[in-house]
């Protein structure tokens, strides 16, 4: 594959992101709110949970930590798990009715997802030769999306507080960030799932 199509397709990977990972949960978090469907604000809670190790991966790209590469992997695995593992959630969905247009937008959603995620999953795991290979052309690729965010965000920063927000402050805080989630995810793998299973309950 040569370099221009290797990048066209990192580019696709990232607004097929922006569109079904950020754009469209957003939007139904919006409107479940407005419409205070306990269902779908349970499972979009549980989602952006655990979807915020795909902006943790971010943040480590934006200084080049190789760490953000392995977490660009296993990101769309653990969303679309997120997703799917709930049984109580899965059947109350499955009993809404086919014409209430929230329910049925969550459902085209997550079957939507799923294919976004397994692009995804392919596109990253081509990535995972940059954790040794930093400056190659294909690694730089992955990283001007989440430079070009950190750009955005450092002016923001600039703006509201008068401080610098640099790459290594953004590394410094995804790293801070990843393990407060691995101990979440670790206390979610001892205790609840052993005690609660697939129930999602008020998690």
């Amino acid at each position: 594959m040569n370099e221009l199509t290797y990048r066209a397709l990192v580019w696709l990977t990232y607004r097929l992101a922006a569109t079904f990972a950020v754009g469209v949960p957003l939007v139904l978090l919006i409107w479940s709110a407005w419409r205070r469907e306990q269902l779908v604000l349970r499972l979009l809670g549980i989602y952006w949970k655990v979807a915020s190790l795909m902006a943790i991966s971010l943040l480590l790209l934006t200084d080049q930590r190789p760490l953000g590469y392995a977490m660009a992997v296993v990101a769309p695995v653990l969303m679309v798990i997120s997703l799917w593992f709930w049984v109580d959630i899965n059947e109350e969905l499955a009993d809404q009715p086919s014409w209430r247009p929230l329910p049925l937008a969550v459902k085209v959603w997550r079957w939507a997802f799923s294919g976004f995620a397994l692009i995804s999953l392919g596109m990253s795991v081509t990535g995972l030769g940059c954790m040794q290979q930093l400056e190659s052309s294909a690694c730089l690729t992955w990283l001007e999306a989440p430079q070009g965010i950190h750009g955005l965000a450092a002016t923001v920063f600039n703006f509201l507080f008068g401080g610098l927000w640099t790459e290594a402050v953004a590394a410094f805080v995804g790293y801070v960030a990843l393990v407060a989630y691995l101990a979440g995810l670790l206390q979610w793998l001892l205790v609840r799932l052993p005690r609660y299973g697939r129930v999602a309950g008020d998690f």
